[in-house]
């Protein structure tokens, strides 16, 4: 694997060679630490801080550095697992529905439970590209009548399954790895634009946003952002889109068919102050166009009201050792219900949490069961969202598949 492949479900991942060796490199959250924060490794490439590791890191400088590799790496840095024909290779180391396009919204309990073992309602059947299968999912979105679409990052198409439905159907890509306009590339994250009934998609190796139409016989897409590398998308009830991209730190609106756009949160550059973002992924917009964003290396979710020049911590992670309920780590996918509660997916305890506005701690509604292939386990958890009866779905990426968890 060369250096700074890819080599985990998680993009913020890469392969870094160990510093002394052949061939051999190490799956890493390049973020962890910063390139001024970096020491240079012994003259025989030792390291002796702990939990560091003497790697080669030429965006950082010439000579080997000592890296953090924390012992919930592989938390952190779930590890693509890529099959062919003959072989299998890991690498190791009530409801309110906003106006136009956007989400169902449902009215959720303040006091709701969902059963505790989900059912698999897309995918599930390994890690493969048939219709019944997905290749590392990232972003989902559920449209009203419960049809989930779903971003199958690895297959490099969007799939759309409806209740029920043991296979899904291809609704754009498809056609393998590529740049023409009938292809994807990677796909993070899908949404549907009810007013103009198409897809606009997350592109994201293609460094492009993309509009599919939905009805019978499209064969390709247009282009309405180019040259950004997409992470997340969201919509709001005047068809603003909001948009998040890896290394950038802020998170832009657009007016469709505006190439520009507006910056509606950080903005001023990498940084852990309540103006800044650092790594921003996942993004939710509510009815007041309030903007909650995953905030990755400064491990917290913000929320930005409208117009604001500062942030607010919602929930945040001081220690990714702790599986607490104060704490919230690795987060991924968002959602903000009627009454302000927040969902998030927590990567690293692998759960679902809420947090009610202005919690000191969470609540763990599904997962924190460790690892696991089981109905009430995940591995690496990312998008989330809800169907108009408050039933919660969860992209359980590493395990290629979608569960449903009922609302009781």
């Amino acid at each position: 694997m060369a250096q700074y492949d890819r080599c985990s479900a998680n993009a913020g991942c890469a392969c870094l060679h160990i510093a002394g060796a052949i061939d051999v490199g190490i799956c890493s959250y390049l973020s962890l630490a910063r390139c001024a924060e970096l020491v240079n490794c012994d003259p025989n490439n030792v390291c002796y801080e702990p939990e560091h590791t003497c790697v080669h890191h030429p965006q950082c400088q010439s000579a080997p550095v000592c890296f953090p590799v924390p012992i919930f790496n592989r938390q952190l840095c779930p590890l693509l697992t890529m099959t062919n024909a003959t072989t299998t290779t890991t690498t190791r180391p009530t409801t309110t529905t906003a106006r136009g396009p956007q989400l169902v919204i449902p009215n959720i309990p303040a006091n709701a439970k969902w059963a505790q073992y989900g059912m698999t309602v897309a995918g599930g059947e390994g890690n493969g590209n048939a219709t019944n299968q997905l290749s590392y999912p990232a972003g989902l979105f559920v449209d009203d009548d419960q049809t989930v679409l779903i971003a199958d990052s690895w297959n490099n198409r969007i799939m759309q399954w409806k209740p029920g439905d043991k296979n899904g159907q291809v609704v754009a890509g498809g056609n393998g790895p590529g740049e023409r306009l009938d292809q994807l590339k990677n796909p993070t994250d899908v949404l549907i634009d009810k007013e103009t009934d198409s897809l606009i998609i997350c592109d994201s190796s293609n460094l492009r946003v993309v509009r599919w139409s939905r009805r019978s016989g499209t064969i390709q897409g247009e282009i309405l952002i180019d040259n950004i590398l997409c992470a997340n998308l969201a919509m709001d009830d005047q068809r603003y889109l909001y948009v998040t991209a890896y290394f950038i730190p802020e998170v832009k609106q657009y007016r469709l068919g505006d190439k520009n756009g507006t910056v509606v949160a950080g903005g001023n550059g990498n940084g852990a102050g309540l103006n800044q973002l650092y790594y921003p992924t996942y993004v939710f917009v509510d009815r007041q166009q309030n903007v909650y964003v995953s905030d990755s290396n400064n491990s917290r979710v913000m929320q930005w009201n409208k117009g604001a020049k500062e942030g607010i911590i919602v929930a945040e992670c001081h220690d990714w050792m702790n599986n607490a309920t104060t704490q919230l780590c690795g987060s991924t996918g968002l959602f903000v219900d009627t009454l302000g509660t927040l969902y998030a997916a927590d990567s690293v305890h692998v759960r679902i949490m809420s947090w009610t506005q202005g919690a000191q701690q969470g609540t763990v509604i599904v997962g924190g069961n460790g690892e696991g292939s089981g109905a009430n386990q995940f591995i690496y958890p990312t998008g989330l969202s809800f169907d108009r009866h408050g039933n919660l779905y969860v992209v359980d990426q590493s395990n290629h598949r979608v569960q449903r968890f009922s609302i009781e």
